[in-house]
């Protein structure tokens, strides 16, 4: 690599970073609810508390929001590195994981109240391969129908994803951003898994009840 590409890559990680903090959430909800998410509920900036503060609109351009924040760093960095090279793959990791820490610890927020990572993992997984994002996708959505809880569908499809890089693109540097990526996320559902585990996790569909 020589020291122009290190040079993109150093400013895609800040662009990346910046990006994937922008709090969707909290600027979505004050406008829609006139509410600071950051006080309500579980205090997550991520679409699932926005559903619970103020509805499935809100909660939905949040998700859209939380995705592309993942999605245009990753583009970024395939727009002047591309995926088939190590150098390549390693700048899109690189890209994909500063988005997510981004979101995670927004810079805006004072680094707390980050949301849990997966609408912004899947922008990112979308990206670097199509097949493996929208596989992920489907067990998210089986494990909803099955297990109506949003946390337990997130951490199945957190669990897949290091493997379907593999299945999808053969790559160590790509499986192991998956790898990364999921341990993160279930550490993020720490609270979240405690409550599956006693049977306390609250459904989706009640969610959406208290709101109404």
């Amino acid at each position: 690599m020589d020291n122009y590409f290190i040079l993109k890559i150093c400013a895609n990680i800040m662009f990346a970073y910046l990006t994937g903090s922008i709090p969707f959430g909290v600027i979505i909800t004050r406008i829609f609810a006139n509410k600071d998410i950051r006080k309500k509920e579980s205090r997550n900036i991520g679409a699932t508390n926005v559903l619970r503060v103020a509805g499935i609109i809100p909660a939905c351009l949040t998700l859209t929001g939380d995705m592309l924040k993942g999605a245009v760093p990753v583009l970024t960095a395939c727009s002047y590195a591309g995926l088939n090279n190590v150098p390549g793959k390693i700048a899109i990791t690189i890209a994909g994981l500063s988005a997510f820490s981004g979101h995670l610890y927004p810079i805006y927020t004072k680094f707390r109240c980050g949301g849990k990572g997966v609408a912004t993992a899947a922008g990112c997984v979308f990206i670097i391969s199509p097949e493996a994002g929208i596989t992920s996708m489907l067990i998210f959505i089986i494990l909803i129908f099955f297990c109506n809880r949003v946390s337990a569908a997130s951490l199945g499809a957190a669990a897949a994803l290091p493997v379907l890089l593999w299945i999808f693109e053969h790559s160590l540097i790509l499986s192991g951003y998956g790898f990364i990526t999921g341990a993160l996320i279930f550490y993020r559902h720490t609270d979240n898994i405690k409550r599956l585990l006693t049977g306390t996790e609250p459904t989706l569909k009640n969610k959406i009840a208290q709101k109404k």
